[in-house]
């Protein structure tokens, strides 16, 4: 089928109408930075709103009530990770997260002492994890064992496998490798470490929002995410945790007010009443207006299903990595072929990435670059259609063939 064909057939193609896209540009990016919706603007001007008509009295007044938003967010968000209403908590960021389930959940012993990463997850995971082996007293040389890599760009099951040893006490990897945008067997992973004592954790930035989860059933520990990449939140956007239920009787590593028992958070008592399900794991007060736009975005979810956007998104990155494979051939492409082994973007691989990541730009094409060498693209289907992949393909390989990308320096940005 042509480009105008399945977008003719697209069921989701109204919901472009919704976001803010500059015209006769493409958005590629939104695996970094999604979009601004326009009910998320409105929400953000809800909140403020609230706040300038009930003064304090926003946080038990008006259409979303700021003591409880929080709580309210995350029964919804939790379908789209696949777990209970109280396993999910809309709080913090990915890092302060990592910080809040590792105090919580990692209790190293003698025997137990080791945390398992991979050598190429984000490097705040990495920081996150090493900051906790010091705090332990332990040496980070010698305690965070790091899955390699044979080709540089993803991941082997059996290498995962290979590092849960008997001194492992947690394993923490990403659900989508944020280069080449594999997607981990999460399950396997889970159950390969679970038969050996092993608690699993798992990044979700690159693939909440892009398709479904099942941490629960998947026996999955704790899961941390950001909502400003497929969500659609906005930059800065709170981030989201889940703990399994489970573990729900652990006190929080980090403890704060706004961890306690609802019913109990107001008695001012300096005994730490815990609530009873992922909210124990909050800490402080709520940033409302960094929440705002997530109640926008989450009702477009709601109407679109993740389930449909899941199979659009598997249907722009196969026509996008089809098109480019033909009329680029020269770039590498980099991500797992299988349907079920990669996330939302595609990757491709070129010495020239950061050069030709400026052309794209210059072209009104917004791609993603990844040092060194790697140009990330990332068909949302919210707001790309099937033209948009045909027209960027077509762009590319006039880049190419007429070598414009040689007028720009391959020194990248410090925002790419």
């Amino acid at each position: 089928m042509t480009s105008k064909e399945l977008d003719r057939e697209d069921l989701l193609a109204d919901f472009k109408q919704e976001f803010f896209v500059e015209k006769g540009m493409v958005y590629m990016d939104g695996n970094s930075l999604g979009l601004m919706s326009k009910r998320s603007e409105a929400k953000l001007q809800t909140l403020m709103d609230s706040w300038k008509t009930f003064g304090i009295d926003g946080w038990t007044e008006g259409n979303h009530p700021w003591f409880t938003l929080a709580e309210e967010m995350s029964k919804r968000i939790a379908p789209l990770v696949g777990a209970q209403g109280n396993e999910v908590m809309v709080t913090g960021s990915i890092t302060s997260n990592i910080h809040q389930m590792l105090s919580t959940l990692f209790q190293p012993t003698a025997e137990r002492f080791a945390i398992v990463v991979d050598d190429l997850n984000f490097p705040s995971d990495i920081y996150a994890v090493e900051s906790h082996l010091r705090l332990r007293g332990l040496d980070p040389a010698k305690a965070m064992r790091k899955v390699g890599s044979k080709d540089g760009y993803t991941l082997e099951l059996t290498d995962i496998i290979e590092q849960l040893t008997d001194d492992v006490a947690v394993v923490l990897l990403p659900s989508v490798l944020y280069r080449s945008g594999q997607l981990l067997p999460m399950r396997d992973i889970a159950k390969a470490a679970h038969e050996k004592g092993i608690l699993v954790g798992f990044d979700l930035a690159h693939s909440i929002g892009a398709m479904p989860h099942h941490l629960h059933d998947d026996g999955v520990d704790f899961a941390i995410w950001c909502h400003y990449k497929y969500m659609n939140s906005g930059p800065g956007g709170t981030g989201g945790l889940y703990i399994h239920e489970r573990h729900h009787q652990l006190l929080p590593g980090n403890a704060g007010w706004f961890g306690s028992d609802k019913a109990r958070q107001f008695d001012m008592d300096h005994e730490f009443t815990k609530a009873q399900g992922a909210g124990a794991y909050q800490i402080g007060t709520p940033h409302i207006f960094s929440m705002a736009p997530l109640l926008g975005s989450l009702e477009l979810f709601e109407e679109a299903g993740i389930g449909a956007i899941r199979q659009k998104s598997l249907q722009l990155t196969r026509l996008l990595r089809q098109l480019v494979g033909q009329q680029v051939p020269e770039l590498t492409d980099v991500t797992p072929v299988q349907d079920e082994a990669r996330g939302g973007h595609i990757a491709f691989a070129h010495p020239e990435a950061a050069r030709i990541c400026k052309a794209l730009k210059e072209a009104k094409i917004v791609p993603d670059f990844r040092a060194p060498n790697i140009i990330r693209l990332a068909p949302v289907a919210f707001y790309t259609s099937f033209s948009d992949v045909e027209q960027v393909a077509d762009k590319l390989q006039h880049i190419m063939d007429n070598e414009t990308y040689k007028k720009f320096s391959n020194e990248r940005n410090v925002v790419a």
